[in-house]
């Protein structure tokens, strides 16, 4: 670390580079899988639970349920799922994958980083505890806890095609003007 950086420049440098690891990450997922972290979340819920609701998909993914229903119908446009009414309960919708959605998460790799997930696990298990328990504690203090927590961070936003950004936001449950300001 350079020494000149304030405590304070030098925490930003890192959750910076943190962000920007992830969004390349995300950005090789969209490239290499054509799904969006958020939506290879969602479809990795529905493999472990299925047939599940929609509101125990947000649930399991930290994120609103409109947003899920979205990312939800952009998958059952490509095949990927099912969604069909409750038997029981009219009023709920249960999400089920294809045999293609299945084969896809199956070929899908982590949403962590490769490189990030070996180093983790080769960390006793005192020090990942203590390392989810400081990003906890660093959400806390952000006041994050309410945030919808998309596994994907779009850092590079200003510097990206318009259509990825828009597209992303929509995912996020935002639209390009409140990202904006």
């Amino acid at each position: 670390m350079n020494d000149s950086l304030s405590l304070e420049q030098q925490i930003i440098a890192a959750m910076r580079r943190i962000t920007r690891a992830i969004d390349l990450h995300s950005r090789l997922l969209l490239h290499e899988q054509g799904l969006t972290a958020p939506q290879l979340a969602a479809l990795r819920a529905i493999e472990g639970s299925q047939p599940v609701t929609v509101g125990d998909i947000a649930r399991a993914i930290h994120l609103s349920q409109a947003t899920v229903t979205g990312i939800l119908g952009r998958l059952e446009k490509r095949g990927l799922v099912t969604r069909a009414r409750g038997h029981q309960d009219r009023r709920s919708v249960l999400v089920e994958l294809t045999a293609e959605g299945t084969r896809l998460v199956e070929a899908a790799p982590s949403l962590l980083q490769d490189r990030f997930r070996q180093r983790l696990g080769n960390l006793q298990e005192w020090e990942q505890t203590m390392i989810l328990a400081t990003l906890q504690r660093i959400a806390a203090m952000m006041d994050a806890q309410q945030i919808d927590a998309s596994p994907v961070l779009l850092a590079g936003a200003a510097g990206s095609d318009e259509h990825e950004v828009s597209e992303y936001l929509r995912e996020a449950g935002l639209d390009a003007s409140q990202e904006q300001s």
